[in-house]
Order: structure tokens, then sequence, then C-alpha cells
């Protein structure tokens, strides 16, 4: 004797429910709810916000305080204020440390089981690196925004408000590809040693990429630090604030825009990798 099965799934009113009628959540997943989540848990994160909103504050206040006001000439015939310069490279800091943190995060995630619970949701996975990058462009704006203001209330770093709007906009898009880092990072390292490394890691490629002390342009070091993943981005940044005695801005390099071009595909290959390897063990 042989039994049938319905393959209709009954609703909750007891009325059955054809598969055919079934549909996706829209956007994959993605609402504002889940993105609230994720924006509370990175918030949270003390060691992260240290590093992001602490540290870059005050490291501009204390060399700041050793810096004369005013623009000065910086090389190559290119005048701008150096507190100005400073003011962008602690932001760009803060940025990719937010940035990186948020790609990272992902790392103690998947120690949790929280990555292997949201793939029984809707949830899609392009939605999760969608959420991840969200994360980091707000974290990443939060970090540029308070080190803004930190330097414009002291007084001493100068410059107009539009190479002020440029500086910020190439800092919060550009940590985009060191939230890919991140999500790289978490991918591979184990979670109880992901943030120790990335904040040495950190430091080191801002110190090769001339983020907390000038790089003479033409010099063997910056030959070197011209294939660094932050000597890109960090001459991004800068170069809205150079100005000439001519009064137009400093020369600009290709180089710069290749640098950041070349990190951010080799990042985001490296993350799509990892996250497809990933998914594939479960």
């Amino acid at each position: 004797m042989s039994t049938t099965t319905s393959t209709f799934t009954p609703r909750l009113d007891g009325a059955p429910l054809d598969p055919s009628e079934r549909r996706a959540p829209r956007g994959s997943g993605l609402n504002a709810r889940v993105m609230g989540l994720e924006l509370r848990r990175v918030l949270r994160n003390r060691r992260s916000l240290i590093f992001t909103l602490i540290f870059p504050i005050a490291m501009f206040f204390f060399v700041a305080s050793s810096i004369s006001e005013g623009d000065q000439v910086i090389g190559n015939g290119v005048v701008a204020n150096v507190n100005a310069y400073l003011m962008v490279n602690m932001a760009l800091y803060g940025a990719i440390m937010a940035a990186t943190s948020a790609g990272a995060s992902v790392s103690i995630e998947r120690a949790a089981g929280w990555s292997r619970q949201l793939r029984l949701t809707p949830l899609q996975p392009v939605a999760y690196i969608v959420i991840k990058m969200i994360a980091a462009i707000v974290m990443a704006l939060i970090a540029v925004s308070v080190t803004f203001a930190a330097g414009l209330g002291s007084g001493k770093a100068h410059a107009d408000v539009l190479s002020w709007l440029e500086a910020g906009a190439v800092i919060i898009a550009g940590s985009l590809v060191f939230a890919a880092l991140g999500l790289l990072l978490g991918y591979l390292l184990p979670s109880d040693s992901v943030m120790q490394m990335l904040g040495g890691l950190m430091a080191i490629m801002s110190m090769l990429g001339g983020i907390f002390f000038p790089i003479k342009d033409g010099s063997t070091f910056d030959h070197f630090a011209q294939f660094t993943p932050m000597y890109g981005i960090g001459k991004l940044a800068q170069w809205p604030l150079s100005l000439t005695t001519s009064g137009g801005h400093g020369s600009f390099h290709l180089v710069w825009a290749l640098n950041l071009v070349a990190w951010g595909l080799l990042f985001i290959g490296g993350a799509a990798w990892s996250f497809r390897r990933d998914t594939a063990r479960v």
C-alpha cells in the first residue's frame, strides 16, 4: 500500500500553499532591520572605536602641538597647511581602520556560528557583503567627520571647504578597498587573532605609505612606497589640499590612482575567493 505525500505547504490559516506562489524577499533579504543590527554590532566594538575615533584625534593634537600654524612649502613648489595635511592623514587612518575592522568582524561571526545561521535565512550572500560594505562606509564617515571636527575646532587646520569635502570623499570611497581587505583577513585568519594582527598590519602599512610621516617625492623611499597599499589613497586624499604659487592644485600623478585600483582589485578578488571557499564548505 502506498501513500501520497502532498507537495503543498499549509498556510497559517490551514489552506495549502502552492510552491510556485513562494516569493523571495525583496533586496535578497537586505532590509533596515538587518542593517541596523549590523551597525549596532560594529558600534559596540570598543577596541575598534578606540583606533577609529580616539587614536587619530589624540595623534592629531599631539603632533599638531609641535607644528607651527600657517601654510608652508612642503616640496616641489607646493604650498599647504601642514596641520590640515596631518588632519587628513589621521582621518584616513581612522577611516581605514574602521572599514577594515568592519570587514574583518566576519571572522568573529564565523566562530560564533552567526554566518552559518544567516545561511539558513533568505539573506543572500551578495546582500551579506553589501551589509558589510555599508557598515564600513558608515564607520569611515564617522571617523572622517569626528577627526575633521577636531581639526576645525582646534583652529590649527586651515583649508577651504571644497578641499575638505574632496579629501573626505576620497577617504570614504577609498575605504571600501580596505573593507575588502578586512573581509579577506576575516575569512583567512582565526577569530582570536585577526583583530590583533589587523592593528599591527595597518600601522606598518601606514608608515610605509607615508600616512604617519611625509615622504619626499622622488626619493628612494618614495619609489618603494608606490607599491604599498596606502600610498595611493594617501596621496589622493592629500592632493585637494595642495596649492602652488600660481593658486592651482599641485601636480597630479597617475600612479596614485593606479596604486589604489590595483590594490583594490587584489583585495576584492581575494575577498570574493575566500568567501566562495568558505561557503563551499557548508
